[in-house]
């Protein structure tokens, strides 16, 4: 036991940008739900609904709305996928008090990579997304790399450790958008739900916010 939680914490450690002591810093919560139809042994529908909130609750900074039809190969290990997402922003202007609503419409691809070393699951997932928000396009780059471990034992697999790193970037100039290092502890319901609970700091060029993450991941 010991020995793992000394693996999660140095892999998390790991992943934390040196970057990271910004200028600003905010404390704000997302509720995620994550949701996988798998519609044959290759096939599968992908959905997903996050509820972000500048604080606890009740001060919505966007709600993101995803959907998208992928197709996995090599032994589940790989997956492709083509989806589509929709943006809702409530951004503040710099009298901080008043909000102007932004629309965004995003179709993306994504290339999934699975791997185990030793007890560490361990997945890579490349996205290209092409942003239509408001009148303007942009397209970004993203590369995430996420790390499972259990901490109970093979026969009782329930509880594990959670960590990810996920970099963007623009494909013009101000190419750095934004990185993301997350850690959590996660706990499977069964074999099809599980549910993950951790702490996220987002970091900008010259600000960072901090997230309490709740997630829910349903495969049916």
């Amino acid at each position: 036991m010991k020995k793992k939680i000394k693996i999660a914490a140095l892999i998390i450690g790991l992943m934390l940008p040196i970057s990271a002591q910004s200028q600003d810093s905010n404390f704000g919560n997302w509720l995620i739900y994550i949701g996988n139809k798998k519609l044959n042994s290759n096939w599968n529908l992908h959905n997903e609904v996050q509820y972000r909130n500048y604080n606890a609750i009740g001060d919505l900074e966007q709600l993101l709305l995803r959907t998208g039809l992928g197709y996995t190969f090599n032994e589940d290990k790989n997956n492709v996928l083509l989806g589509y997402g929709y943006i809702l922003s409530e951004n503040y202007l710099d009298n901080n008090t008043d909000q102007i609503s932004v629309n965004e419409h995003r179709i993306f691809q994504q290339f999934i990579s699975k791997q185990n070393i030793g007890i560490v699951s361990l997945q890579h997932r490349y996205r290209f997304e092409q942003r239509f928000v408001e009148s303007d396009f942009k397209m970004r780059l993203r590369y995430f790399l996420g790390f499972n471990i259990p901490i109970t034992k093979k026969e009782n697999n329930n509880l594990y450790f959670s960590a990810y790193n996920e970099i963007f970037l623009n494909t013009e100039s101000k190419v750095f958008d934004r990185n993301r290092v997350y850690g959590g502890i996660g706990y499977h319901i069964n074999e099809n739900i599980r549910l993950e609970a951790g702490y996220m700091n987002q970091f900008f060029e010259k600000s960072s916010r901090d997230q309490f993450n709740i997630i829910t991941f349903v495969n049916f």
